[in-house]
């Protein structure tokens, strides 16, 4: 069974400090995290990383480890002594030879793993801590990466998954107060002229009367730019005008809803009256015949 050099795994001396594993430890986690790394082998180095925390961030542990050493220790966990327990360590050393269902090494699990006996049992891996982080829609749209300031918590650098959907989640390996992941639930920001409906994004649009009688050809904002969009002649208020593939990205984008809104014209003059009080006489319609 082969020795783990816990402190050269995580890249401190045998002095370090429990701050400077800490770190260590979260800098190597948030490269090697199967979430986010691109290393062939990421999930790997992930739980050697991990294994190595476990052991030096905990002092009784460490304290076993160091006692330990390397010296003696070359394939046989017991080394000169012959059986019996080594060094100090209280656990037994049962499961050698084969795999483990812990998620970390034979060599952990033969000397913190419990085995015959009892002995030290295997604490957790900090757990994932979660926060909100509120987005604007343009940096969702286009995937940015910023430093924004999570709720309850310090400014951190957020890369944020280009489309990403109001109520996902941001992971951000060993960001957490415990050294843990922390988890971002994402929230927009309210927006001044869009909202969103999981992919989709809505945008109410006034229009003139004489434009929804008519019809015409306007000028629409969307998220990637401005398009002319034409309005056929007798649009209804209220109704919705799709811009396919205009909604947040992704493998199947969103789309863009342009809502029309009929807005009326105040009658500031008299002739503005005399107008309406023309039309009122010239269609004689009910708005209301249909109640």
């Amino acid at each position: 069974m082969e020795y783990k050099d816990y402190y050269k795994i995580l890249g401190v001396s045998k002095t370090a400090s429990k701050e400077d594993i800490r770190k260590s430890y979260k800098k190597l986690a948030r490269k090697y995290h199967p979430d986010v790394s691109k290393e062939k082998d990421a999930e790997a180095r992930f739980k050697e990383v991990s294994e190595a925390y476990e052991v030096l961030s905990d002092a009784a542990k460490r304290s076993q480890y160091d006692q330990m050493g390397s010296g003696g220790f070359h394939g046989d966990p017991f080394g000169a002594r012959g059986g019996g327990a080594h060094g100090g360590f209280s656990g037994g050393f049962g499961g050698f030879g084969g795999g483990n269902n812990t998620g970390y090494s034979d060599f952990f699990d033969s000397f913190f793993g419990g085995g015959v006996g009892g002995g030290h049992t295997r604490s957790r891996k900090p757990e994932a801590q979660t926060a909100t982080v509120y987005l604007d829609l343009e940096d969702v749209f286009e995937g940015n990466t910023k430093r924004i300031r999570v709720q309850g918590g310090d400014s951190l650098q957020v890369k944020i998954p280009k489309g990403i959907e109001e109520g996902k989640k941001i992971r951000l390996a060993g960001k957490a107060n415990n050294g843990g992941d922390l988890l971002l639930k994402v929230k927009f920001n309210t927006h001044p002229k869009y909202r969103v409906e999981n992919k989709d994004v809505y945008l109410d649009y006034p229009i003139a009367p004489w434009e929804a009688a008519l019809g015409g050809s306007v000028t629409v904002p969307t998220l990637n730019g401005s398009i002319k969009l034409k309005i056929p002649a007798g649009a209804k208020a209220g109704s919705k005008m799709r811009l396919k593939g205009r909604g947040l990205p992704g493998s199947m984008p969103g789309d863009q809803y342009v809502v029309l809104r009929v807005v009326t014209p105040e009658a500031k003059t008299e002739e503005q009256r005399a107008f309406y009080q023309q039309m009122q006489e010239m269609f004689a319609w009910d708005p209301r015949q249909s109640m």
